[in-house]
């Protein structure tokens, strides 16, 4: 279960280990196309907060995000304001981010490249101590 994709180079097919039993197999693995894969990299944007889940290293590399300050803290409730663009990877971690206004939030977590635009009021709701890295705009 701690691989994260074997390539076959004969046909750059990518498998990934799935929990499922097939007959008197405990594991089956399946094939994943290129969309398969990018679909896993997946970017939303809700209440004005931009998240894309597993971008590729080749993204975060491109930005120079593992250059980037880091910061952190540990479970807690906050109210933030952003006075600049702020886009981050959260290294480790769980938030839910309550932009004002609103009684919806947005969950973020390790793993996730997010772009919080200039001027955002919110509460942020550290439930899993967060480090990230980060950059101001």
């Amino acid at each position: 279960m701690g691989c994260t994709g074997l390539i076959d180079s004969a046909s750059i097919n990518i498998y990934r280990p799935v929990l499922t039993r097939t007959s008197n197999k405990p594991y089956t693995r399946r094939r994943l196309s290129m969309a398969a894969i990018r679909a896993e990299s997946m970017a939303t944007e809700k209440l004005g907060i931009f998240v894309e889940k597993n971008p590729p290293e080749s993204k975060l590399t491109q930005l120079g995000v593992r250059n980037w300050p880091k910061w952190g803290c540990p479970p807690s409730k906050f109210p933030w304001t952003y006075d600049a663009k702020e886009t981050c990877f959260l290294l480790e971690g769980k938030v839910k981010v309550y932009p004002d206004g609103s009684d919806e939030g947005v969950e973020i977590e390790a793993g996730d490249f997010v772009v919080f635009p200039k001027g955002m009021s919110c509460t942020w709701d550290v439930s899993v101590a967060v480090d990230k890295h980060y950059q101001f705009e």
